[in-house]
């Protein structure tokens, strides 16, 4: 079903089919630790079972009717303090492709794929190994709502229930992992400023007040950028600018 890419030049020359697992992002850091996997090489299932998302939350879909699957990445000429580049990366890449089909489709910081009004299409996990030498693979875990039309979460749907049509899942593949190589590529010329940019520009709710909650309470504020650590950089009403990192805000739109 899922068959080695020919149209990439390393992503997806190497495709692990599982018919149900856990977590891809599992099989996929299993398969690095027994030196099974190298830079291009994919997990993909058509039922994961225990999907992992932001905040520990958990992914999870109907059997083959989404697509969930990791990517091993070794991104080693990036510093470990840069890696929130990687993630604006992946994200640009799925961005790109999804907006053929959605044009108004939105990048939810950090790192999910989301319409308004509609609710989440998709989303990313990246888990790191390092060693004594610094960054040694990065996991790419991503899932994407394409065919499932009822979902647990009032807050997720899908490519067919926006768009109304059905979707061939290895076509899909195919093209989407096209696209994150070429955006991975573009990392790899350095081509940060261009990067961000592009990451900032779709960003969901940027430039538009709207209602968060922090640690002391609610709050109305402007998304207006990111750091260069990747933070969420929130302008207030009375004027200050607010850094968030992980977990230490909650969009209530």
């Amino acid at each position: 079903m899922y068959k080695i890419l020919a149209n990439t030049i390393f992503l997806g020359k190497d495709v692990q089919f599982l018919s149900e697992c856990h977590s891809t992002n599992d099989i996929a850091l299993s398969l690095i630790k027994n030196h099974h996997a190298h830079e291009g090489t994919i997990a993909i299932t058509d039922h994961q079972l225990q999907g992992k998302g932001q905040r520990g939350n958990k992914w999870l879909t109907e059997r083959g009717m989404n697509l969930t699957f990791s990517i091993v990445l070794r991104p080693n000429f990036l510093d470990i303090s840069e890696q929130f580049y990687l993630n604006m990366t992946i994200s640009n890449g799925i961005h790109k492709l999804l907006q053929e089909y959605i044009p108004n489709i939105k990048i939810k910081w950090p790192n999910d794929l989301t319409l308004p009004d509609y609710g989440k299409v998709g989303g990313v996990l990246i888990e790191n190994t390092f060693s004594s030498e610094g960054w040694e693979y990065a996991v790419v875990g991503i899932g994407i709502n394409v065919n499932q039309v009822n979902f647990e979460n009032p807050k997720a749907t899908s490519l067919t229930n926006i768009t109304g049509s059905k979707f061939e899942l290895p076509e899909l593949f195919r093209l989407l992992v096209t696209q994150i190589e070429q955006s991975y590529l573009q990392l790899k010329r350095g081509k940060w400023t261009e990067i961000k940019s592009e990451y900032i520009h779709h960003l969901y709710l940027r430039d538009v007040w709207a209602d968060y909650l922090d640690s002391f309470g609610h709050f109305k504020g402007k998304i207006i950028g990111i750091s260069p650590q990747g933070k969420l950089e929130i302008a207030l009403e009375n004027g200050h600018i607010q850094v968030f990192d992980f977990k230490e805000v909650k969009f209530m739109n």
